[in-house]
């Protein structure tokens, strides 16, 4: 019994010896497009380990078959494809991966593609208003207790990183928006009264939409000119507490102009913007450096600052 056994094992190890093993091709995202190729009639998996929504070109969707399923996509072009670019977005953090694929006919004795799979790159730069790691950490700093801890600290100060990503929300094309991780919107009491935010200016406010980001908010507040003059904008006449204030533009058209509209973001810490309105105020007292013209809200009055750059 022991000699049929024997070679029978023999034999079933020297098939798996000559086997061919599916090789992987591994593609690292670094901020660069990936090359893909296919060929056609041929199915080729890309692996990436993640939920993706597959942005596919319309001019190419009667030639590219596209599946997703448990981190891995299944791409089969059923005739030949021109270079074209499609865009992978990550569901939970929206952000994308961009991949160059081209489908060209089977040659003969040509071998099927094998498998792709998309890692991160070990190079890729620190993403704004992400934590950045260190290069270099000891065992105290790998362990799970002190990494709950310590405190970690943010390429880009949150005040910042939450303005930009309300003015890209309310200004720029939904698509361009740059994901941020654990920023999230938070509900709004639309009909919060604001007469007191801008008190010595002609205006109508009312708050747009708010997100959150560690223990910081901000508040889109869109402003109306009610007169038919231009008022200009400076940070310092805005009445409360908030850590930032930006405005979109540094000044208002006349009521009735394309230019009469613009948008606040107020930055607060703690709490939301109902909660840092009249009667609280700033421990800074931003108003004794107001010019009066300013504090007026007059056309002559002189600049905080250019744009997006208004900040208290």
């Amino acid at each position: 019994m022991k000699r049929t056994v024997l070679p029978a094992l023999a034999g079933i190890l020297l098939f798996l010896a000559f086997a061919p093993a599916r090789a992987v091709e591994i593609l690292r995202w670094e901020r660069l497009p990936l090359a893909v190729p296919l060929v056609v009639n041929q199915e080729r998996v890309v692996f990436i380990d993640r939920n993706v929504r597959v942005g596919v070109p319309p001019s190419v969707g009667e030639s590219l078959r596209v599946q997703s399923a448990g981190g891995a996509i299944y791409l089969r072009a059923t005739q030949p494809i021109p270079p074209t670019r499609l865009q992978l977005q990550d569901v939970d953090s929206g952000a994308l991966i961009l991949l160059d694929i081209a489908a060209e006919p089977a040659k003969a004795g040509q071998a099927a593609l094998e498998p792709v799979r998309i890692v991160d790159g070990e190079t890729a730069a620190v993403r704004y208003g992400e934590q950045a790691a260190s290069v270099a950490k000891t065992d105290d700093e790998e362990s799970p207790d002190n990494a709950a801890s310590r405190a970690r600290r943010r390429e880009t100060p949150v005040a910042v990183v939450l303005t930009r990503y309300a003015a890209q929300n309310l200004y720029a094309p939904l698509r361009t928006v740059e994901p941020v991780a654990g920023i999230a919107r938070v509900n709004l009491r639309r009909e919060l009264a604001l007469d007191t935010l801008l008190p010595t200016l002609p205006v109508r406010a009312r708050a747009l939409a708010a997100w959150r980001l560690e223990d910081q908010w901000v508040t889109a507040v869109g402003l109306v000119n009610t007169t038919a003059r231009a008022l200009e904008l400076d940070p310092r006449a805005l009445q409360g507490d908030f850590v930032a204030a930006t405005f979109q533009h540094a000044s208002l058209g006349p009521a009735g102009q394309s230019t009469d509209t613009t948008v606040v973001y107020l930055v607060t810490r703690g709490h939301g913007l109902a909660d840092s309105l009249l009667p609280k105020i700033s421990r800074i007292d931003a108003t004794v450096n107001l010019p009066a013209a300013g504090a007026a809200g007059a056309a002559g009055a002189p600049r905080a600052a250019q744009g997006a750059g208004d900040e208290k």
